[in-house]
């Protein structure tokens, strides 16, 4: 919209509410957790409310986020109009393959490895990080947490991670409903137990955004990733100090100026205690953060890069 275009979005795998989320568990992820099966019908249903929107909206350009559980309905659906695919995950992860790719008009990712692929497969491609949000900002009343915050999923490298530290004595907290021990997140992701690290509930995105900026610190743990995060850009978007698990970050901050990474356990406890016991060190940290994103890595500046992608159908 800050560009001059009016824009309608379309959620395709919106679960519809409380209810409808409820009615998705049931469906679909209790079968699957206990191998009857995978996800069917979710695809179909998701191309048939996408198409729907689309003969509603009759749009005059089209950019779609990831897409890849959308049908051959809803690429017919869009063909002939400007367009352009944007991948946030690796393709590996994803049910697209270059076969299919090739079919839907002019792609990004965010992966940099999957972009060479591309390009040497003749797709229509072009690298493009992911982004900070720029106007929804902290607030401006927060007061700063002795914590090292990190806000994501469990997964066992994280849980690792988060240990290593709450057993050094670094105050850490995880929120999100893997983490935490609220009897309505132990039904919503189906265990027993829950992991000894001080944790908290989901969070909305604005929330997020505050418990970042208030934090001493704020991890952004990656794991078998070679694109960027969203966390990335946001944790220093908001002017987080944060604590990135990959050394391959230049050409998007500075580490040690703009963002601070590490390698080995001992390094990462090493930063975090010295976060925790000099401020003004880590607000110079929190300030070229933000100063950075703000210059190169808001959606503004990724907006500009998928127009000029579907200019090109």
């Amino acid at each position: 919209m800050a560009r001059g275009h009016d824009v309608t979005t379309h959620v395709y795998d919106d679960n519809g509410g409380m209810v409808g989320r409820a009615w998705h568990q049931l469906r679909h992820q209790l079968p699957h957790k206990v191998g009857a099966g995978r996800h069917r019908g979710l695809g179909r249903e998701a191309t048939e409310r996408a198409v729907a929107a689309v003969a509603d909206v009759r749009p005059e350009a089209v950019v779609v986020v990831k897409g890849d559980t959308l049908g051959s309905d809803f690429w017919e659906s869009i063909g002939g109009l400007p367009r352009v695919t944007w991948l946030y995950d690796e393709v590996r992860r994803t049910r697209w393959t270059i076969e299919r790719l090739a079919g839907i008009g002019p792609i990004a990712t965010y992966s940099t490895l999957d972009d060479v692929d591309f390009d040497a497969a003749a797709l229509d491609t072009r690298h493009l990080p992911l982004a900070y949000d720029h106007r929804l900002v902290p607030s401006p009343t927060i007061r700063r947490t002795p914590d090292v915050s990190f806000i994501g999923a469990r997964y066992p490298t994280r849980e690792q991670v988060l240990t290593l530290l709450h057993d050094q004595g670094v105050p850490v907290r995880a929120y999100g409903r893997d983490w935490s021990s609220h009897p309505v997140d132990r039904l919503r992701t189906w265990r027993l137990n829950t992991p000894d690290i001080p944790a908290g509930r989901d969070l909305a995105r604005a929330t997020a955004y505050d418990v970042m900026a208030a934090s001493a610190a704020t991890l952004n743990l990656h794991g078998d990733q070679d694109g960027f995060t969203m966390r990335t850009f946001e944790a220093a978007g908001v002017g987080g100090v944060e604590l990135l698990d990959r050394s391959d970050v230049e050409g998007l901050y500075e580490p040690g100026r703009e963002v601070l990474t590490w390698t080995t356990p001992e390094e990462l406890t090493d930063i975090c205690r010295r976060a925790l016991a000099e401020p003004e060190w880590a607000d110079a940290i929190r300030a070229a953060a933000r100063s950075r994103t703000l210059a190169q890595h808001t959606f503004d500046h990724r907006v500009a890069v998928l127009e000029d992608a579907w200019d090109t159908v």
